[in-house]
């Protein structure tokens, strides 16, 4: 049996994450327009990457429900409803907060430098105004919740919500609050460091409140 299992080629699995990273970034910060319709020949040669790679990022992004492909039509980039942000973060607020519990609980010596690391990246945008770098210390830190907390399930479920919730965030908030927002984050670092894992559920869930608030704010303009 072990002989018929298809060996995958460890440089397309890089080159597929490198295409998701890189289209994925392309959504959030609205380089590819919500609604816009694109081909696969513009992704690929925008990404300077190969077919396979970049059509495992689109139908990634399309199960996320980012891009939208249509045949013989092109692929729709996703639209952007004020109102569908609260529907994020409410869908989020729950398994954002099993994650940081479970990260402070399970938090292994090595993984500390890489929350450390993160906290001092928020601290170096706010200092800087650097949304983009922001947004990237952000992704940082939801990839190493998702590895300290050991929970797959909980990572699958939330990694689709945590990159609409940036693409919401830098089209409706990002000029303002940045400052606030960092300090949330490095509270929530704080506590998995601490491995308190009731504040860490604490500080999850009062990160989640501020953000719906910004949503809030955006459906009403």
């Amino acid at each position: 049996m072990d002989a018929l299992v298809t060996q995958r080629d460890p440089s397309t699995e890089l080159a597929s994450a490198k295409a998701y990273r890189g289209l994925e970034k392309m959504i959030v910060t609205l380089e590819l327009a919500p609604g816009a319709v694109i081909t696969e020949r513009v992704l690929i040669e925008h990404l300077s990457l190969g077919r396979t790679p970049v059509r495992e990022a689109i139908q990634r992004l399309t199960w996320e429900g980012l891009l939208e492909v249509r045949p013989r039509a092109g692929i729709v980039v996703a639209p952007l409803n004020a109102a569908d942000w609260l529907r994020v973060i409410d869908a989020r607020r729950g398994v954002e907060t099993v994650l940081a519990r479970s990260a402070a609980r399970f938090l292994a010596a090595d993984a500390a430098p890489h929350f450390q690391a993160t906290a001092l990246a928020m601290h170096d945008a706010v200092l800087g105004n650097d949304v983009l770098g922001f947004l990237e210390a952000d992704k940082s830190l939801d990839e190493a919740l998702t590895r300290a907390a050991d929970n797959p399930f909980a990572a699958r479920l939330a990694a689709p919500l945590q990159t609409h919730s940036r693409r919401f965030w830098y089209r409706f908030q990002s000029g303002t609050g940045l400052a606030e927002s960092a300090a949330n984050h490095v509270a929530l670092i704080g506590a998995v460091l601490d491995r308190d894992e009731e504040r860490a559920g604490i500080e999850a869930d009062r990160l989640m409140s501020l953000l719906r608030l910004h949503a809030q704010a955006a459906a009403m303009r």
